[in-house]
């Protein structure tokens, strides 16, 4: 599980089996776990954060979403 970066308490990250699915990113804090599709950003599943950690995690996405894919891109070969 390559972890992208670190923002505050959130850890965002990829599974290694992850490469055929459409590009995305995992979200964990504690217990919590959330799944982001980036083209465009939208939640696609979460469970353990409300609803307005959600919408924060989401700029966060948004905000560094070509970070997020361009690590997409170099860990699977893209």
């Amino acid at each position: 599980m390559p972890t992208i970066f670190r923002q505050g308490p959130y850890r965002f990250f990829f599974y290694s089996s992850d490469r055929d699915e459409p590009m995305h990113v995992h979200v964990e804090r504690d217990d919590s776990i959330a799944k982001f599709w980036l083209d465009p950003v939208r939640l696609q599943m979460s469970r353990g954060f409300r609803q307005p950690e959600v919408v924060r995690i989401a700029r966060i996405v948004e905000g560094r979403r070509t970070e997020i894919v361009e690590a997409w891109n170099e860990y699977f070969g893209r």
